[in-house]
Order: C-alpha cells, then sequence, then structure tokens
C-alpha cells in the first residue's frame, strides 16, 4: 500500500506514453466476483443465497451491506437505496449492516486522486492514468472511506449489484414456475408473474443459491428510477430522532468493563511515572493499568473510570517538538526552503518574468491547528482470547484497524483481529486515525477474556486528537492593463497525508499530495502560473480534516485572487466568470451570480465575496453576504452552487452542502488549537467553539449536474467558506483578514 501513490504515477507516466493498455474493471465483475471473492459466502446460513457482497438474502431476511462507514453523512441510506433501487425493493423491506474487512470492498473512487491529473481534464491520458490507479487500488484491495469518494466509488457498482441480484431472482422464479424470464416482473421486494402471483423475495432464496448469478444484467433508464434522484427521508432519520439507533458509545455486553484513559500530552511520548494511590479506593475502580503512554483505569461504568483516571498523578516525558506555539510558527517561516520542498505541482508559463510585469502584490497568510471534535468521542470495545482479538470501533479504515491493533498487541496476522464496524456520531478525519484502538488493544490484551468498553473523555479526545495542518502561504502576483499576469502560489506546511499513512504502517516518501489541493488545481486562465508546496518537518503530527489541505490553500489561493482582481479594478464575480477556463465551472459561476443577484458593490457596510474551490474532483462556488454593525460582523447569507455529476438524494445533499458551510464558517471565525509546554491548550468545545445558531446565516443551495462524473459532495462545500468571508468583510470594511481565526482580528456576532 506505501507504493500505491508511487505506482499510479508510474502507471499514468506510462498511459502517457502510450506503453500500457488497461483492461475496463467493469461493473459486473465488481457486482458478482468469484465466489472466493465475495466476504458474504462464507457465512451464509441455510437456504441463504449471496449474489455479489452487497446483497444476502436468508429465508427471514434480506441484508443490503454497505460498504462505507456512515460518519453522519448518510452513506449508511444511500448506499443501500441504490441497491434497493434496482432491486426493487421498499424501504423497511431490507436490513443494512456495515461490510467487514475485504479487499472486494476496494474504493475505486480513490483513482481520482492517485492519477496526477487536474479533476477537469478527461483527456484519454488523463482516462489512462487513472484507469491505471483503479488497477492499482483493485490489486492493494484498499477499503476506506474519505476523500468524498463514497459516491463515486458506489455509484455504478452497487446500482448493478442490485440489478443481478434482481436478474437472480427472476432466473429462480422463472425455474421454479416453467415461466419465461421475459414475462417476469419484480416489485416491492416479490417477484410477479403473469398470473399475478407474487413470491417473496425471501422465499426463492434457496432457488437462486443454486443457479449462478446473471452477470449480464441491465441497470434501470433514470427515467424509471423511484428513488435515486428524489426527494427522499433518510434510512437512519427516524431512529436517530427516537433515540433507538445505537451508535458505537451505545454498545453493551455482558460482563463488560469499562475504561478511561490519561495519555501523555506530549503527542506519542511515553510515561515516566505514576501514583495511583487516590484512585486505588475510589468508587467503581477495578483495576489500573500502564500502559504504552499513559494510565487506564477498569471500573463498574465510564464515570468511574474517567474520575479514577483523572485522579492518578503521571509524570511525562516531554515533547519532541516545540513545546510553545510561536515556536510552531517560526519553523515554519523557515521551511521555505530547497530543502523542505514538496514539490512545484504545476507552472504555466514564464512566472518570474510575468511577476516583473506591472504591479507586483504580495501576501502572506496562515491557518492554525484545528481540532475534529465530532460530537461523539473516541470510544470502542474490545476483546481478546488466546484465539485473537474482537473490536466494535466505528472507524473509515477496516484494513488499517485490524494492522494498528494487532501490532498493538503483537498478534502475527491482522486478520487475528474481527473487526466490527459501528454507526459513529461524526468524524470529519477523526476516525481515520488510531488514538483509541491502540490503546483499547493494550487494554484488552491485559484483561484478557472480559470485554472492556474504552471511553475517551472529552478533555483527552481533544488533547490526543491528531490535528488539521497548520500552514502559511506566501504568494505573489502581479497585474498590468487590468489583467492578472502572473501568479507564483507558494505553502509551508505539515504533511497530514504522510502522517496518516505513516501511522497506518503504509509509510511514503512522494510529496505530499493534500498539500496541493486548492493551490495548484486552479482554473483561472492566468498566463504565468506556478504552484509549490514545503513539508515542515519536527511539528505537531497533523492528519486529515474535513476537505484536508484545501481547506486551508483553499482560503490562501481564493482570497489572493481576490486581492489580485481588486488591485486590477475588476468586479470580484465578473473576473472570475471570465477568467474560469472550464465551461462546467464556470456555469457553477454563473449559477452562484444568479442565485446571489450579483451586480456588484453593496455599499452602506455591506459586502459580499465570492469563492470558487475544487477539491476531491468537486467544483464548489460560494458567495457569503455580511454586514458590519456596531458590534461586529453579521454573516446574513450564503449562495453555494455545487456540481457533483448526479445528485442522488436531494435532501441529504442539501444538508451535506449546509452543514460544510456552517463547518466552514465556523472554523474559520472561531477555532485554533495552540501548544503550550508541548500540550494543546484547548480541551473541549468551550474553549474551541464551532459556529453558534444565532451566527449561522441563510444557507441557499443548488446542486448542478453538468460534470461528466459523478462527484462527492461531502467535503467541497467546506474550502470556499472561509475565503468567501474574508472577500466579504475586505468588502464591507475594507479590512483585509489573512489567518484564521477571524476573530483574532474582528468580532462576529
Amino acid at each position: 500500500m506505501q507504493s500505491l501513490s508511487r505506482r499510479a504515477f508510474v502507471f499514468g507516466s506510462a498511459a502517457l506514453a502510450g506503453g500500457i493498455a488497461f483492461g475496463a474493471y467493469s461493473n459486473a465483475e465488481a457486482a458478482a466476483p468469484a465466489a472466493d471473492g465475495n466476504p458474504l459466502a462464507a457465512g451464509l446460513g441455510p437456504n441463504a443465497v449471496t449474489f455479489n457482497p452487497w446483497v444476502e438474502i436468508s429465508p427471514d431476511r434480506i441484508t443490503l451491506i454497505a460498504q462505507h462507514a456512515d460518519i453522519g453523512q448518510g452513506v449508511g441510506s444511500v448506499q443501500p437505496i441504490m441497491i434497493a433501487e434496482e432491486m426493487d425493493l421498499d424501504p423497511g423491506q431490507f436490513e443494512v449492516r456495515f461490510a467487514g474487512p475485504s479487499p472486494a470492498y476496494f474504493n475505486t473512487g480513490f483513482k481520482e486522486e492517485l492519477a496526477p491529473f487536474l479533476a477537469s481534464d478527461q483527456s484519454p491520458a488523463a482516462e489512462a492514468g487513472r484507469a491505471a490507479a483503479l488497477e492499482g487500488l483493485r490489486k492493494s484491495g484498499l477499503q476506506m472511506t474519505g476523500g468524498s469518494s463514497t459516491i463515486p466509488d458506489t455509484y455504478e457498482k452497487l446500482r448493478m449489484a442490485g440489478a443481478v441480484a434482481r436478474e437472480t431472482l427472476k432466473a429462480a422464479a422463472a425455474k421454479r414456475s416453467g415461466v419465461a424470464v421475459a414475462d417476469i416482473r419484480t416489485q416491492s421486494g416479490h417477484v410477479i408473474l403473469p398470473d399475478g402471483t407474487k413470491i417473496p423475495y425471501v422465499e426463492l432464496a434457496a432457488d437462486a443459491a443454486k443457479i449462478p448469478p446473471v452477470l449480464d444484467a441491465q441497470t434501470r433508464d433514470p427515467s424509471t428510477w423511484r428513488m435515486i434522484g428524489k426527494p427522499m427521508m433518510r434510512l437512519d432519520v427516524r431512529a436517530k430522532v427516537l433515540g433507538e439507533l445505537r451508535f458505537g458509545i451505545d454498545m453493551k455486553m455482558e460482563g463488560m468493563l469499562y475504561a478511561s484513559v490519561k495519555l501523555n500530552p506530549n503527542k506519542g511520548q511515553p510515561l515516566k511515572s505514576h501514583d495511583a494511590a487516590k484512585a486505588q479506593s475510589m468508587p467503581g475502580v477495578k483495576k489500573i493499568l500502564e500502559i504504552k503512554n499513559g494510565v487506564a483505569v477498569i471500573a463498574t461504568n465510564s464515570w468511574y473510570a474517567m474520575k479514577a483516571v483523572d485522579a492518578i498523578a503521571c509524570e511525562w516525558a516531554p515533547s519532541v517538538y516545540p513545546a510553545e506555539q510561536a515556536d510552531h510558527w517560526k519553523v515554519l517561516e523557515s521551511s521555505f526552503k530547497p530543502e523542505f520542498l514538496g514539490k512545484e505541482w504545476r507552472k504555466i508559463g514564464d512566472v518570474e518574468a510575468g511577476l516583473r510585469t506591472g504591479k507586483r502584490i504580495e501576501a502572506e497568510y496562515r491557518a492554525p491547528y484545528v481540532a475534529h471534535q465530532p460530537l461523539e468521542p473516541l470510544n470502542g470495545i474490545g476483546l481478546v482470547t488466546d484465539k485473537g482479538m474482537e473490536i466494535w470501533v466505528g472507524h473509515q479504515s477496516p484494513q488499517f484497524v485490524q494492522y494498528v491493533a494487532a501490532t498493538a498487541i503483537g498478534l502475527k496476522q491482522p486478520e487475528q483481529v474481527t473487526f466490527h464496524n459501528q454507526w459513529t456520531g461524526g468524524s470529519f478525519g477523526h476516525r481515520l486515525e488510531y488514538e483509541n484502538v491502540r490503546v483499547l488493544a493494550e487494554i484488552a490484551n491485559q484483561m484478557r477474556g472480559t470485554p472492556i468498553k474504552l471511553v475517551f473523555s472529552r478533555e483527552e479526545d481533544f488533547l490526543q486528537d491528531i490535528p488539521r495542518q497548520i500552514a502559511i502561504a506566501r504568494h505573489r502576483g502581479s497585474i498590468d492593463k487590468g489583467k492578472i499576469v502572473a501568479a507564483d502560489l507558494q505553502l509551508a506546511s505539515t504533511a497530514p497525508l504522510k502522517g496518516l499513512l505513516e501511522r497506518s504502517g503504509a509509510p511514503s516518501k512522494d510529496p505530499d499530495a493534500q498539500l496541493a489541493a486548492g493551490l495548484w488545481n486552479v482554473y483561472y486562465d492566468i498566463p504565468n502560473f506556478r504552484a509549490t508546496t514545503y513539508e515542515a518537518q519536527g511539528l505537531s503530527p497533523s492528519t486529515t480534516w474535513r476537505s484536508v489541505g484545501a481547506s486551508t490553500a483553499g482560503f490562501f489561493t481564493e482570497s489572493f485572487i481576490d486581492e489580485l482582481i481588486h488591485a486590477a479594478g475588476l468586479d470580484p464575480m465578473k473576473a472570475r466568470i471570465a477568467m474560469c477556463a472550464v465551461p462546467t465551472y464556470r456555469k457553477l459561476l454563473e449559477t452562484v451570480a444568479e442565485m446571489s443577484d450579483w451586480k456588484g458593490p453593496l455599499g452602506k457596510g455591506r459586502g459580499r465575496g465570492v469563492a470558487f474551490v475544487e477539491s476531491f474532483g468537486t467544483p464548489a462556488a460560494e458567495v457569503v453576504e455580511v454586514t458590519a454593525t456596531d458590534r461586529g460582523i453579521k454573516i446574513d447569507r450564503v449562495w453555494v452552487a455545487v456540481d457533483v455529476g448526479k445528485v442522488i438524494d436531494p435532501v441529504n445533499f442539501e444538508n451535506q452542502v449546509q452543514g460544510g458551510v456552517v463547518w466552514g464558517l465556523g472554523h474559520a471565525i472561531n477555532c485554533e488549537l495552540t501548544y503550550a509546554k508541548g500540550a494543546v491548550q484547548q480541551t473541549n468545545y468551550n474553549h474551541h467553539e464551532a459556529m453558534r445558531i444565532y451566527q449561522c446565516p441563510v444557507i441557499e443551495v443548488r446542486g448542478l449536474e453538468n460534470d461528466p462524473k459523478v462527484r462527492g459532495v461531502g467535503e467541497p462545500p467546506v474550502p470556499p467558506a472561509a475565503p468567501a468571508l474574508a472577500n466579504a468583510i475586505f468588502a464591507a470594511t475594507g479590512k483585509r483578514i489573512r489567518e484564521m481565526p477571524f476573530n483574532k482580528f474582528i468580532d462576529f456576532v
């Protein structure tokens, strides 16, 4: 896996030279792999059938498999709905189960990010590079939720999985009844014969198990769809509203004990010594354990465990990265040097000559560390026996969970860890890391035979969180005769993707491509353009955070483009539309201009800002409107247009986009993590406050379907929010804000 990124680049280069031909990985192959490639086949009960890794039918139930983790974004609903659409199933006629670890669930959607081409590039060379990346993914079997890849990964293969199941059930009914398949139809979980006889799918399971799957099944024409593309209620909404849905933190097992931990706040460093005398006599305490970099208390409930572990006095090994926040910034400031060069990602024209033409503009931007802070703190249940380990935890990378847990307790094979994925109350990248997985394995290994439920306190969750990257951008540009003639974009940052890969046991020496997101993929016609990243060393580890690199680079880039446009005396919206080199992206900007009725400056202390960022292949354009009041800035309205090629669930789409805007705005104005004496200072929501309801604007959303490919929407609405707000504040006040969080420089009401 560690060579996957490099392999994709090599394949892409060979494809460019015409040296490699790749066979198409067909939808039928994905929907119905060989029996030994279907992880459902081994666990089938009597008279049950599975046609592919996503459909299982027994005499008493229909189960549809959600291969991606549901971290609140709704994939536990939209994935089975795509299968049910083709199977002619209605909500309520099937159960949903999360997939276990298996190469059958490899993520095809990552091919877009692994191939070294701009998302808008649909040339034969680019498509050949993506085909190469897909082949690498298939061979690696990489199963992961992230990168807004769920819908791009599953849109084709889940519909095909449903179609194969439908046609195979019809074939089974035809064999039983003697009626031709062409005369049989399906509806609401039944096969219907010409005389009106209805045979429930569950009654055909045994028959269907005796015939081969119908691999030449055809998916339905979109004009016949009953659910896809139509407003619908998510399958999990009722259970969540009524408190019936069991998240990972709600799970209980017979004989279970509870654990809480205190780990070295100097991330990754060991415990030197501890005094647990006070904790030993506290209510509910069963045992106190020393683990790799801290201590754990085993108790009869989580509250007792948290209170007791808090009473343990610990002496910690010091931090290996700068102890004080000011020194973190100093390291970044000194990272714009050749020895820290990540990569020059894109270069057009003669940048140095362009910078000598006309008026030169320079600006520096900053983005701090920020936390993930999902509502559900890290937790999990672990049980270790002589045979291996079982772990129940919400996570986005099943195979890596197995690897990390097995490594932590010395198991020889990752497969000795049985992983059960759980409904998760938020992630934003937090559930791609392993802080809870490793310590849970260590604790359960010392408590063999007893199920252990680990719950992090909110404070420990903040202290141990691997944050979003800290970054500085130094941008230069020039304008001449009312046009932008050059832009030289340079960014220094910690490397989030490389850090995650290393902690996953798959280290990479390649430049961190996420640092270039929002930096190199600029779609404006600028004749002299360069995008370069530098990777700072010796700072706090960082990791993926909702929209990853684009969450910082998008702010830097679109803020600077706005500065260049202003210096050129142009209208921010009209200039972007005129410069946009991709027709579908230009349409997106035109759409958000029409939505917001953009007609130029508002005046009288009011302002609008626009930003356009493409991340994970999905372009998003946003307009933010603000009013400067005596008490501070009031965010009035936001208009958002996003092009995903196909809107699967309009209601969830709107909610995802609105949530992304709230997330992006809230963190832009309010949030940062700072270090003192080696540890994070902000340890709860009151010190890392997202957007409050009274601050939330009206958000109008429109989904476009002009992109030739189906794209994801979980992360792309985030990056444009911060620059659009900063640009709006400038339009209203004349003040440029070049550093997040904005509340360091201006008040918000």
